[in-house]
C-alpha cells in the first residue's frame, strides 16, 4: 500500500474509530505513522499554520542549550549511581562465589 492510499484509508476510519491505537491495530501500522498522519492532516487544513512555527531566538537557543546541559548532567550522575550499584551487585556475587567454592 503507498503511502497515500494508507493516509486515505487512514483518514477515511479515523472518523469511525475513537483511538489511534485502536486504528493502529485496525490497519496494522505503528501508532507513531497513524499519529504523523493525523497531525498532518490537520495541518494540511488549518487556518492558522503560523501557529504550528517554532522560532528560537539567540535568548532561546541559549536557554535550550543550558536545559540540555542539565539534563545530560543529571543523566550522568544517574548513570554513576547505577554503575556503583551494579558493581556493589557484582562485589556481592563475586564474594558468595567465592566462599560457596571454598
Amino acid at each position: 500500500m503507498s503511502d497515500e492510499e494508507l493516509e486515505l484509508v487512514m483518514l477515511r476510519r479515523a472518523e469511525a474509530i475513537t483511538s489511534q491505537r485502536s486504528l493502529s491495530c485496525e490497519i496494522g501500522y505503528s501508532v507513531g505513522k497513524v499519529n504523523y498522519v493525523l497531525k498532518g492532516e490537520r495541518f494540511l487544513s488549518s487556518e492558522k499554520k503560523v501557529s504550528y512555527r517554532y522560532l528560537l531566538t539567540d535568548a532561546g537557543i541559549k536557554e535550550k542549550i543550558a536545559l540540555t546541559r542539565k539534563f545530560v548532567a543529571s543523566k550522568k550522575r544517574e548513570y554513576e549511581v547505577l554503575q556503583a550499584e551494579l558493581e556493589g551487585y557484582e562485589a556481592d556475587t563475586q564474594m558468595k562465589n567465592v566462599s560457596t567454592n571454598a
